[in-house]
């Protein structure tokens, strides 16, 4: 436990004596309840204490307890009030004397600030322990990057009596689960992808639990044969319980056997075993995810059953191929998506009324856009696909994400868009591409608190994934938080030390701050990292620092190279601008207009822009587009 007394530090300057007297009134109060809790005190620190217990529970109870004091004494008349947050973690500690240190530590200290004056907030893992055992209302608050902590941490604000009641959204009660990789056992090692496959719709059909937020399949996939624990894994993604097991197909016989583990507890909750024929597995998949709902309490009724129980496709030759084109479009290469569209195909040709692998094939289709394939060929074909899907599965959430990506893409029908995003994430709240596309559209927009909040859901749900908390630097740098960013930049740069990406990424925000010394250093990290390549970042990184010559290289590459084949002319308008070359940047800048492409509703507040911004052609361009006009600092 942390404690702290709020507006201490501008208290003792305004009356130093009259502080430090309450300072040791404040004590007076406290300490005997410490000891009264079974709580060791550890050392003061100024203003507050460091207070170890042996359970989460004395530490919770000891916490409202101080409040409750505090609160009696405040209500007295004529008196300056003494207010405390209250910061509780539960985890290891090494003992050196009489002083503690490791995380556990600082983490309490870290969440102690995250409490209202007067409150008390809690991690994750003290929730576990406390939330059947006391009557109090637990707000949740989600994961928070802390700082000098690796992982985010889940944090809840614990109601006391005498506080109104919070307003509880839809997230402070629900449960985050985390489906684990499935064990493939079966005699044919070649049957991965059918545990693979398995365990992402195990994902997907959990996910339709409205009360449940499951972890995207990319944050689960780096725990597949992890020496790693429960409770390392439960900490790491901010979830209150796993769903674990394995898969054995042989023949036509099937096994599945799972157990869900509580994270807190480390115990089974629910176990359950399988033995069908393998045409069962859609029905295996439904008792699964309804004992799931059962052991953790969410109830399930009308509709929502029905939800969960609908069959993807009769067709299990189909279903088949739909997760073999699952697992291969995990290879994130040209070869790995070119497998999956022919696995997706086939099981389309297999039954022509399977929406899930219609909208599959479409996002691949919407992914490869503006990359290795023009926009005026896969935007079409994705079209086309969704359209079949929503046809089929009008209350897809998948369908409805891709149905939002090509307004936002292709339409740049932004209205359109905010539509689809936010009936997908109506239909499947844990829909984390959903929050994150959507984050998309709002940053275009320049609302950017909202975006910042939905990329906040993202990392929620997909804690491991890079994306979000890029695109949230992104915006940190157009709303000119530029701390922010450089502490988002150094904690991705330490998290990936060999990969240039984070490198340059943290040297584009010194470069912004105004830090040019520590940007060239990691321009030089990145050059090293990358190798011959070149890279559109780096080679901006480059220019801003005065050295143009890559960008010059680059432009000229792509250029040559678009007499050939697809190159996105809005990236190639970026290094022209950097260059501070502002015709060819209009020429390029045209060409994406007229060509269709229009991708510079992703890059027009990017800072390379500034050079050309107050030209009357800049505006006109972002006026046909619907973007904000106007000038404004980036």
């Amino acid at each position: 436990m942390f404690t702290d007394i709020v507006g201490f530090s501008a208290a003792t300057q305004a009356n130093e004596a009259e502080a430090l007297r309450l300072l040791g009134e404040e004590e007076g109060i406290v300490r005997p309840l410490f000891v009264a809790h079974q709580g060791r005190e550890i050392k003061s620190t100024g203003d507050g204490f460091l207070v170890e217990f042996g359970s989460a529970l004395r530490a919770v109870q000891c916490g409202i307890d101080i409040q409750e004091h505090l609160r009696a004494r405040n209500e007295l008349k004529g008196i300056k009030p003494i207010v405390l947050r209250i910061g509780i973690h539960l985890g290891d500690v090494e003992e050196r004397g009489r002083d503690i240190f490791g995380d556990a530590v600082n983490i309490a200290s870290r969440v102690e600030p995250l409490a209202n004056p007067g409150g008390i907030c809690i991690t994750g893992e003290v929730f576990n322990q406390v939330r059947n055992k006391l009557p109090n209302r637990f707000e949740r608050l989600g994961l928070k990057t802390l700082k000098n902590i690796q992982h985010p941490v889940e944090t809840y604000r614990l109601a006391l009596p005498w506080e109104s009641t919070p307003e509880v959204s839809p997230e402070t009660t629900q449960y985050r689960l985390a489906v684990l990789p499935l064990v493939n056992i079966s005699p044919d090692p070649k049957d991965e992808y059918f545990a693979d496959g398995l365990t992402e719709e195990l994902i997907s059909t959990l996910s339709r639990i409205q009360d449940l937020r499951v972890i995207a399949r990319t944050s689960v996939i780096p725990y597949k044969s992890t020496p790693k624990s429960v409770s390392q894994i439960c900490a790491e993604l901010g979830v209150s319980s796993v769903l674990e097991g394995s898969v054995r197909k042989a023949g036509n016989r099937l096994r599945i056997s799972l157990q869900l583990i509580d994270a807190g507890s480390q115990e089974h909750i629910w176990a359950e075993s399988y033995d069908r024929e393998l045409n069962d597995v859609f029905a295996i998949q439904t008792e699964i995810a309804l004992g799931a709902a059962r052991a953790l309490r969410l109830e399930l009724a009308g509709p929502k059953q029905g939800t969960i129980a609908k069959k993807v496709t009769p067709d299990l030759a189909a279903y088949n191929l739909y997760l073999r084109g699952i697992h291969a479009a995990r290879v994130a290469t040209p070869e790995g998506s070119n497998q999956a569209i022919a696995f997706f195909e086939d099981a389309i040709r297999k039954d022509p009324g399977f929406s899930q692998a219609y909208s599959q094939l479409a996002n691949i289709f919407v992914a490869q856009s503006g990359d290795s394939l023009s926009p005026h060929a896969a935007f079409p074909r994705a079209r086309e696909l969704v359209s079949r899907a929503l046809q089929i599965d009008p209350n897809s959430s998948e369908v409805h994400t891709v149905l939002g990506n090509l307004a936002l893409q292709h339409d740049h029908d932004w209205a359109a868009a905010e539509r689809e995003f936010t009936r997908a994430i109506s239909l499947n709240p844990s829909n984390s591409g959903a929050h994150f596309w959507y984050a998309f559209l709002l940053a275009a927009l320049q609302r950017f608190e909202e975006a910042l909040a939905e990329l906040r859901i993202t990392i929620e749900l997909d804690p491991l994934w890079t994306a979000p908390t890029v695109q949230m630097m992104v915006i940190q740098f157009y709303t000119r938080d530029f701390a922010s960013a450089i502490a988002s930049a150094e904690e991705e740069r330490n998290r990936s030390p060999e990969s240039p990406g984070p490198h340059i990424r943290l040297g584009i925000c010194y470069l912004r701050a105004g830090r040019t010394e520590d940007a060239r250093r990691e321009a030089e990290v990145a050059d090293r990292l990358r190798g011959p390549g070149r890279r559109l970042d780096g080679a901006v990184l480059r220019a801003g620092l005065g050295e143009p010559e890559e960008a010059r290289e680059l432009a000229a590459e792509w250029t040559e190279a678009s007499r050939t084949k697809y190159v996105q002319s809005a990236k190639v308008a970026i290094l022209f601008a950097a260059m501070r070359d502002k015709e060819r940047a209009f020429e390029w800048l045209e060409r994406d207009y007229q060509s269709g492409d229009r991708f510079l509703w992703n890059f027009y507040q990017w800072r390379e822009f500034d050079s050309i911004r107050d030209d009357p052609r800049f505006d006109s361009i972002l006026r046909k587009l619907n973007l904000p006009t106007g000038k404004w600092q980036v």
